[in-house]
């Protein structure tokens, strides 16, 4: 069955694992565990797979590929950065006093939806750590949220941590964490649009941000962010440290069928990998479309 004109994700779509391409797996991989406090749940082939603690879903694979080049200053096409988001505030004011323990170098941004914090892996791809506000406190205006970029309460966030009734002290990714979203430099926002909201079906939440385009099912603020903030870079190649691909995970096959049958229908690239269906960006980027399982 082809999908009507219009066709969108299902409410309950979320955001699976993120794979990386990384220079260097003992590298990276003690700054996974010790920086951002996630743990190994499989390691094999080249590559491990790691998730929170107390918790078996898989959050990040890293794959190794010796020598692959750093994501240079200017970017590349490609990641700009995947998000992890945890369960509540508290949580994040414990990773935020974990990192100040560190001597960590961050980025912190309030964005009204969430307050977050920005890190870089050793390879120079991008991190970000966040917690939503609540859903009630989001604003809309003239159809679009309300999202910004302000300086975040630190103090504020801290002291979260210490009034919460699960205590200061940071003991890793907790249980319930999971990817939030995930964001792109891309070559231009008319043809991520076509891809991804046209195609894929993700609706689009914000659009007047300068540069940029967010999208989201289920009246999310965004799983997916897209920016023109690289315009110029090459897109991230073989042999370069990279984001090798991102899942969104649908309800069902019928679901990821028709999801894979609307962005063919987009003339966008795809193809079947099993149950799972992978689609192509107009610049290399592979996401993976599959069923909650």
């Amino acid at each position: 069955m082809i999908p009507p004109p219009g066709y969108r994700l299902p409410n309950d779509t979320r955001l699976g694992r993120v794979r990386l391409q990384v220079g260097e797996l003992v590298r990276s991989l003690a700054y996974y565990e010790r920086v951002l406090g996630l743990r190994v749940l499989e390691q094999a082939n080249g590559g491990v797979v790691l998730g929170a603690h107390d918790d078996d879903r898989p959050l990040v694979e890293l794959r190794e590929l010796r020598g692959a080049r750093p994501v240079p200053r200017r970017g590349r096409i490609g990641l700009y950065h995947f998000a992890i988001l945890l369960p509540d505030r508290p949580a994040l004011g414990r990773f935020l006093a974990h990192l100040e323990q560190l001597g960590a170098y961050a980025g912190m941004s309030d964005h009204f939806v969430s307050e977050a914090i920005y890190l870089t892996d050793p390879d120079g791809l991008g991190i970000e750590v966040y917690a939503d506000r609540p859903r009630s406190t989001w604003k809309n205006h003239d159809g679009q949220l309300v999202m910004t970029t302000v300086p975040l309460d630190v103090e504020s966030v801290l002291h979260a941590a210490t009034e919460s009734t699960s205590g200061a002290l940071w003991r890793g990714m907790p249980p319930g964490t999971t990817i939030g979203h995930v964001h792109l430099h891309v070559g231009d926002l008319e043809s991520a649009a076509a891809f991804y909201h046209a195609g894929l079906g993700f609706d689009k939440t914000v659009w007047n941000y300068p540069g940029a385009l967010f999208l989201s099912a289920g009246g999310y603020h965004h799983h997916l962010g897209t920016n023109t903030w690289a315009a110029g870079a090459p897109p991230a190649g073989p042999d370069d440290a990279r984001l090798l691909e991102w899942e969104v995970v649908v309800p069902s096959g019928s679901d990821a069928a028709d999801a894979a049958r609307s962005l063919t229908s987009a003339e966008g690239a795809v193809a079947t990998d099993g149950a799972d269906w992978l689609g192509t960006d107009p610049w290399g980027t592979v996401v993976r479309i599959r069923a909650d399982r």
